[in-house]
């Protein structure tokens, strides 16, 4: 068989290192391309060659078209794969691709474009017979529309970027007061991530599973699905734990939304690995969502159930072969779950937690799958996605995945970071998740439960700079105990100290710690929502800070007045920087 020479994955960390796991089983040469912040990664180490393509900011490496085509050009390569994320649903960028006369290994530039436009995905969908939620077909422009929309369908409602994806230009607006800002929001979020500010309105359904279909299509017009996965537990509308098969998909109801997948993907002349997304109402309705274009990353899930390796499929696929799959010779056997390993603080808001990995040993065993994109020694970069690790498991039924899952989470040491480990822990022990229901809210009250019990922590160790303590927090959830190592800012009152000491000469900010407003994480100023001099209530927004791909509002902490602004749009802010203070009258000469 007569495939490629060589593929540039045009990616970075766990998705790049399994790409050339299944380029090296072809016998196909593997390039890796690395930015100036991933110098040391092992994906550049994975690689048979690697290309520097520019420093950390994506936009300047990992976005940079022409510094790619310029790395596979010198690499002599033959095709670019590009992974999930970055470039791998933008259709210029495939059609450069193929201008430069390499092979895409991914959709046809035109199927990208239409189902990245979800407004032009439902419409096409409409009109294929694929049933889409209640909504409009035609961009929303004005907060009154949104009222008027939402009169319609019935609050809440769900303004959604119409570019967006992975929860980002996705606001629920619960009622007509919030109309104007979630729409500004959503514009605002959709133009930061997407360059497309433009937005659409759906109805909300309440508690539904977000149910997904994978899908492989062909040049040959073979399109087949490989059944579903179950990614109804999120966090702020992203993915943490996948499973399939969802446990509330019989196999009728897995025919019939196998049937939609197919028939959505032929009505956009779809080639490659694809899935469909949708929402599985409590009366068994099946809504169309949207289509990922990409690989998933939860198809590991789909490749241990069905044996099947997407990958490889895709890249017979764009070598104009067949592919080997058939709808009547697919099995589904046993039970797979995924957990997504994030660099997070679950008790600090699922904030990421960028920093160098100590320690790192991966779980092993019947049944185990880790895909990971670091070592004992990486970086986790606070430039890119938190993703540290996917555990996979795969079992003969969902409980005896579940427990496997807990084994391995339990062998499974990552040090050096926080990240999301105690959390699934709790989760997978959790009454709802071992009864298989929606686990509607779980992840925040998870969440908020750590919050509580970390405040109780005390401070175990304080480096002699003195800018950040360690603090260890015992965490107590469904009956077991979790110690975890946070880094904290120091006192917010400190910075403010020295501010306030260098204009008038010394002396100490009386109240300054009640006063001050800090950023919780290194990250982008993307908004200011005040300024100098206006009055502001508890919980009102002052800035949304931009941090390893999550917005997170920054919010005032009491009422009183804003003053010593110091971020502007734009503009970078490091963890524990003043970005304001909030004064009350007649509070100044509190003591601290």
């Amino acid at each position: 068989m007569s495939l490629f020479g060589k593929v540039l994955v045009a990616n970075r960390g766990e998705i790049a290192v399994r790409i050339f796991r299944t380029l090296r089983e072809l016998e196909i040469g593997t390039v890796a391309i690395y930015s100036e912040a991933d110098r040391g990664s092992l994906h550049a180490a994975s690689a048979d060659e690697a290309f520097l393509v520019g420093p950390g900011p994506p936009a300047e490496s990992y976005l940079h078209q022409e510094r790619i085509l310029a790395a596979a050009e010198r690499a002599g390569a033959e095709a670019i794969h590009p992974g999930y994320g970055f470039l791998a649903e933008n259709p210029s960028f495939a059609r450069a691709v193929e201008d430069a006369g390499l092979v895409w290994i991914g959709p046809p530039p035109e199927a990208i474009e239409l189902m990245g436009s979800k407004i032009a995905a439902r419409e096409r969908m409409a009109s294929a017979g694929v049933p889409i939620i209640p909504g409009t077909t035609e961009p929303v422009e004005t907060a009154d529309e949104v009222v008027r929309l939402g009169d319609e369908y019935g609050w809440p409602i769900a303004i959604k970027a119409s570019a967006g994806g992975g929860g980002k230009g996705l606001k629920v607006v619960p009622g007509p007061d919030e109309a104007e800002r979630a729409l500004a929001a959503a514009r605002r979020e959709g133009e930061s991530y997407f360059s497309d500010p433009t937005v659409y309105v759906e109805k909300f359904i309440e508690d539904p599973r977000h149910v997904e279909v994978q899908v492989l299509a062909d040049g040959h017009g073979n399109v087949v699905h490989l059944g579903e996965r179950d990614c109804t537990i999120q966090r702020r509308h992203q993915k943490i734990v996948e499973e399939t098969p969802s446990p509330a998909v019989s196999p009728d109801l897995r025919g019939r939304i196998g049937r939609i997948a197919v028939d959505a993907a032929t009505a956009v002349g779809y080639r490659s690995a694809g899935t469909i997304e949708g929402l599985l109402d409590r009366d068994g309705n099946y809504w169309f969502l949207e289509m990922n274009t990409r690989i998933q990353v939860e198809h590991t899930i789909t490749e241990l159930v069905t044996g099947v390796d997407l990958v490889r499929e895709q890249v017979l696929i764009a070598a104009g072969e067949p592919t080997s799959v058939r709808q009547n010779e697919l099995r589904f056997s046993g039970h797979a779950i995924e957990c997504r390993i994030n660099a997070e603080d679950a008790a600090n808001g699922f904030l990421p937690s960028p920093g160098v990995i100590t320690a790192y040993r991966e779980p092993a065993g019947p049944g185990v799958r880790v895909d990971s994109g670091v070592i004992q020694g990486s970086e986790v970069v606070g430039l890119y996605d938190p993703l540290v690790a996917k555990v996979c498991v795969w079992d003969v039924d969902r409980e005896r995945a579940r427990l496997r899952m807990l084994r391995a989470l339990d062998e499974l040491v990552v040090e050096g970071v926080t990240t999301l480990v105690g959390f699934h822990k709790a989760l997978l022990r959790h009454p709802c998740f071992v009864e298989a229901t929606t686990c509607h809210g779980l992840a925040e009250e998870l969440a908020q439960k750590a919050q509580t019990l970390s405040h109780q922590a005390t401070s175990v160790a304080r480096p002699q700079d003195g800018r950040l303590q360690e603090r260890l927090v015992e965490v107590e959830l469904d009956g077991r105990r979790y110690g975890v190592k946070l880094l904290q800012p120091e006192p917010p009152h400190a910075e403010l100290a020295r501010r306030r000491r260098e204009r008038a000469g010394g002396g100490a900010p009386h109240g300054a710690a009640k006063e001050a407003v800090v950023s919780p994480m290194q990250g982008t100023v993307l908004a200011v929502e005040v300024a100098e001099g206006d009055e502001v209530r508890a919980g009102q927004v002052i800035c949304i800070v931009e941090a390893m791909k999550m917005e997170n509002e920054i919010r005032a902490h009491r009422h009183g007045t804003v003053g010593e602004l110091s971020v502007t749009a734009g503009a970078q802010v490091a963890t524990g920087q003043v970005i304001c203070v909030v004064t009350q009258a007649g509070n100044d000469a509190e003591p601290l």
